[in-house]
């Protein structure tokens, strides 16, 4: 994982853009799967179903993202390892953290937009849950919208790091698709999914604005996902088993 991470720093500006739109798209792919699950949801039982086999269809997005390659932001949370191991230079992770972000709102937005045009959203259940979905993101208080995307990108940079381990695609599969799943049935939030969840349900007619979008959501989400993707995580392993103890 390490050194994919250092490789990651080295991708030149337009290969690192052209991967990170289609890993916001691959993300938002998943995020429409999931909500078209989560549409045919009614009331009781019928809701925990829907939002189960929604849980399970969007780690289809990662999935795309590590098995075909692509740059997500998340994921190169855990870059923070190469930069303690001094690898690669802080600036060239705020480089690629910067350039991999936006080109991941930009494939989450445009994903959106093209679903949007499509008419994939005629039906009233799809609708009314997807600015169901935007309404109460935007709505979560500040503290839990933070803890929440701690949560969240804790669980991601585990799948990406189990994958690792896996010898073939089946096992890099089910390395990922758990951890991702709990995520989404969990609740946490995830900032580059929200790129998409956000902008379809504004595009659809929720009661955003953008301002709320970026201050009430990807703001603190963001702040949350880098807290537990590229602190908690990659700094208890590195003192676990990386970091080299004193010759006594």
């Amino acid at each position: 994982m390490v050194i994919g991470c250092n490789n990651k720093s080295k991708l030149p500006f337009g290969k690192m853009l052209l991967l990170g739109i289609l890993a916001g798209m691959y993300i938002g792919l998943g995020a429409y799967g999931a909500t078209i699950a989560f549409s045919a949801g009614g009331t009781g039982m019928e809701t925990m179903v829907a939002k189960l086999i929604g849980a399970g269809i969007f780690p289809v997005g990662l999935m795309l993202v590590v098995l075909c390659g692509a740059e997500l932001f998340t994921g190169n949370c855990a870059m923070t390892v190469s930069v303690i191991r001094k690898e690669i230079t802080l600036g060239s992770m705020f480089r690629n953290w910067t350039i991999v972000y936006l080109a991941n709102l930009i494939g989450g937005v445009l994903l959106a937009w093209l679903l949007f045009k499509s008419g994939l959203y005629g039906s009233e259940a799809m609708t009314a849950k997807a600015i169901g979905i935007a309404e109460a993101k935007v709505a979560i208080p500040l503290g839990a919208v933070i803890i929440r995307g701690i949560f969240c990108n804790v669980l991601v940079v585990l799948a990406v790091w189990m994958q690792t381990g896996a010898k073939d695609v089946i096992g890099k599969i089910f390395a990922m698709w758990f951890p991702i799943m709990l995520f989404v049935f969990a609740g946490f939030e995830h900032c580059i999914a929200n790129m998409y969840f956000l902008p379809i349900g504004y595009l659809l007619g929720a009661k955003v604005t953008i301002s709320q979008i970026i201050l009430n959501n990807l703001i603190p989400v963001t702040i949350g996902n880098i807290i537990g993707g590229a602190i908690i995580i990659p700094m208890i392993y590195y003192y676990s088993y990386l970091k080299k103890e004193p010759q006594k």
